[in-house]
């Protein structure tokens, strides 16, 4: 993986570019998250979306209710038996959508200049002059000239299948617009989104707490991805919520960033939560579209640099239809990758996309490629810069851990781990091998009975660029008392053996703990 490293700063001979690219053990080191729904919920399509390189399942509550969502679980978990492909569960909130009900389904056409009525009667039919929305609210968050837009289930961008709506004036609870473009919008939901509007209603909503405290406790969910988070204290109060859910608080919660609110307090949010979503199909709407790519650039760097996992999303948004992704999409996957993306969430593509498992695969291919051209040297050297010295006692490790495996080409770094932080720290460093996490299960008791931790570390790491988690026996401590811990080291090189990623006469690094240091030492595999 590391060892036809290029470098887009240096020349490349351009026919070099044509030559087939060599399937590795791991599809890429950038994870990728798929939702899924109607396209992608059977043991088959499943079975094929884990081989093809879905480490993480995303559970969409915007649309489906909990006995749905059951079963595409229980066909995931047979899935993840079948296959041996590890994955994990993320539910994601519907939070404070507002939404327009179709209740006749029947496709609904706008004309450019023609005016609609949005009202929070929902008792109304949907036609071209009425839309009844779930939010008593909007007539006073708007005014006149402000920005609304409606798209189909999850926004395409397509003008077909969008429209937008100019408020033009307030009549008492009923909003009345001016349409902007021809559009049809077909289905039972539409979303509405208001553009640099603040809406008055919780982040966590009522439904949203009923969910997780069922659906999520019976799952044990590994994230929570929490939509339209606009303040820290909104991960703050979902934190609060989760730890009194029994083992829900060692879900870690993805703030997710829709809106120029999100936006304003991003840096606070960051402290708080465990990793960022960057959802750009709203944030597309709420900011200019020159101003964007510079909300995706600073906001993953500011996530690489806190350690902190960064998912983009809305990337290949063509794919739902067509079987291959435009140039720009192709384009845009790379960049992401280029810009330190942890990892890349499928929506629609995968949801009700026609293509779910080509979908992956191609955005699979193209990180893959991308990580061949990844400055991690420049890298490297400013993520050291950033965290300044004296650096704390497990970052210097980890930096450690990486620079000696690039310096001997190791094929692989191997982390003992019991919580899975020294882990996440050398993956932090963006090492051009893969991190092989060996998680430790460690025994626990509530004083009623005891149990072991471990299963949540490993799958959490699934979401994190470059790691690959195993969890390893619980009879061999983490923390080992001789200078080896031999046999549950051997039990991770045979597995580094049999998925290809070590052969004989490779280095290794390893980095675990020896009683109370840690150490990294360098090892060479005998023939």
């Amino acid at each position: 993986m590391h060892s036809n490293h290029l470098l887009l700063e240096e020349p490349i001979r351009m026919a070099s570019i044509l030559e087939p690219s060599k399937a590795g053990f791991f599809p890429a080191m950038t994870k990728i998250v798929g939702t899924l729904g109607a396209k992608s919920r059977s043991v088959e399509v499943l079975s094929a979306c884990l081989k093809a390189g879905m480490s993480v399942a995303r559970f969409d509550f915007s649309l489906g209710d909990t006995k749905y969502h059951q079963e595409t679980l229980e066909n995931l978990k047979s899935a993840i038996k079948s296959t041996k492909k590890l994955c994990s569960v993320m539910l994601d909130t519907a939070g404070p959508e507002l939404t327009v009900l179709n209740k006749s389904e029947k496709p609904i056409s706008l004309e450019a200049d023609a005016t609609i009525t949005l009202t929070p009667d929902e008792g109304q039919e949907a036609s071209s002059e009425v839309f009844p929305i779930n939010f008593g609210g909007l007539s006073k968050a708007v005014k006149k000239g402000d920005t609304i837009f409606i798209g189909q289930y999850l926004f395409t961008g397509s003008e077909t299948t969008s429209v937008w709506l100019e408020v033009d004036q307030v009549k008492g609870d009923d909003v009345v617009c001016i349409v902007k473009n021809s559009a049809t919008l077909t289905g039972s939901l539409f979303t509405l989104h208001a553009a640099q509007i603040h809406i008055d209603l919780p982040t966590l909503s009522d439904k949203d707490k009923n969910v997780i405290s069922t659906w999520g406790v019976q799952n044990k969910i590994d994230f929570l991805s929490l939509s339209f988070t606009r303040h820290a204290k909104d991960v703050r109060e979902a934190r609060e919520f989760l730890c009194k859910l029994g083992d829900l608080n060692q879900t870690l919660i993805f703030a997710k960033i829709e809106n120029a609110e999100g936006l304003t307090h991003f840096d606070d949010i960051l402290q708080e939560a465990d990793g960022i979503i960057l959802s750009r199909g709203n944030l597309g709407i709420d900011l200019p579209p020159e101003k964007v790519f510079l909300f995706q650039k600073a906001a993953v760097y500011k996530c690489n640099m806190a350690g902190k996992p960064a998912v983009v999303t809305r990337v290949v948004d063509s794919m739902t239809d067509n079987l291959r992704p435009t140039r720009a999409e192709a384009t845009d996957v790379a960049n992401a990758v280029l810009d330190g993306t942890d990892a890349i969430l499928l929506g629609a593509e995968t949801l009700r996309g026609l293509y779910p498992i080509e979908t992956i695969s191609t955005v699979g291919r193209i990180c893959a490629e991308a990580e061949k051209v990844f400055n991690q040297d420049l890298y490297f050297k400013r993520t050291v810069k950033f965290v300044g010295e004296p650096m704390s006692h497990l970052e210097s490790i980890a930096s450690s851990a990486v620079r000696a495996a690039i310096k001997v080409k190791a094929s692989v770094i191997i982390c003992f781990t019991s919580s899975g932080r020294a882990a996440r720290l050398i993956a932090k460093y963006r090492p051009t091998m893969p991190v092989l996490s060996v998680v430790i299960p460690r025994l626990k008791t509530d004083q009623l009975k005891w149990s072991f931790t471990g299963a949540f570390e490993a799958r959490q790491s699934l979401i994190v660029r470059g790691l690959f988690p195993m969890l390893a026996d619980p009879r061999h401590p983490a923390e080992s008392t001789n200078a080896s811990n031999e046999s549950v080291l051997k039990v991770a090189l045979d597995h580094g053996k049999a998925s290809g990623v070590v052969k004989s006469h490779d280095r290794v690094v390893i980095c675990q703990k020896v009683g109370d240091a840690s150490v990294v030492k360098i090892i060479e595999l005998e023939g």
